[in-house]
């Protein structure tokens, strides 16, 4: 009875490390899904015999400002009622993320899109964002150089995305102060930038925290039999 007992726990152990590794591999592939989907963008530009886009952090950080501030208008089919005025990119967002004045180019194009539960970059790009023949259009254009992704989720609510293209020189537009650090931002992720999502990501801590418990529990509840028998 016992050897069947301790087969058993030995057997859920397994299991629950193979959930353990597959959670720690799922935190880190979805430290910035900002950055995921330029590279889809660029992908897909490719594909089609396009230059990449620069990954701008600055206009990263901007489109990011321009989804928090439309993160509540969210339409029944998941587009997005809000567009900010040519003031809000130049006092607001650009003061917000840091970038230096001189350096605010022009943005030549934008996509937007909300959706109520977190998909996977690729999911969002074809179901969120590219919907339609005018975005693959906007994807497409050649006067684009640079790219910048933002991505924040409204309290409890729909998950905003928000695509910037400008036609600026590279390196030299959008510039963060701070030697490129710019404004530390709490919620939601950019493009660009190798901080984690803040609340703009779905969670998987949670899930990671779970499988650990149970792991955990399954080990001593295994020690205790290999000690009293």
């Amino acid at each position: 009875m016992v050897k069947k007992q301790l087969l058993c726990c030995w057997g859920w152990l397994i299991i629950f490390n193979h959930l353990l590794l597959a959670a720690l591999v799922c935190s880190k592939s979805h430290g910035n899904p900002a950055n995921d989907l330029v590279d889809i963008i660029n992908n897909n530009r490719t594909a089609h015999k396009l230059p990449k886009l620069n990954d701008s952090s600055g206009l990263g950080c901007i489109a990011l400002q321009y989804a928090e501030l439309c993160k509540g208008n969210c339409t029944s089919n998941n587009t997005v009622n809000c567009k900010p005025s040519e003031d809000d990119f130049t006092e607001v967002f650009a003061p917000n993320c840091g970038v230096e004045l001189p350096t605010f180019d022009t943005i030549t194009a934008h996509i937007v899109g909300c959706q109520s539960k977190y998909l996977e970059p690729s999911l969002a790009f074809e179901h969120v964002l590219v919907r339609d023949r005018k975005a693959l259009s906007i994807l497409r254009n050649k006067s684009h150089t640079e790219v910048g992704v933002g991505m924040v989720r409204a309290h409890k609510g729909p998950f905003f995305w928000c695509v910037l293209f400008s036609s600026g020189k590279t390196n030299s537009t959008f510039v963060l102060e701070n030697r490129g650090e710019g404004i530390h931002q709490k919620k939601g992720c950019y493009s660009g930038s190798s901080i984690p999502c803040g609340a703009g990501q779905r969670n998987d801590s949670s899930l990671l925290n779970n499988v650990t418990i149970i792991a955990f529990l399954c080990a001593v509840y295994l020690f205790q039999q290999l000690h009293f028998n």
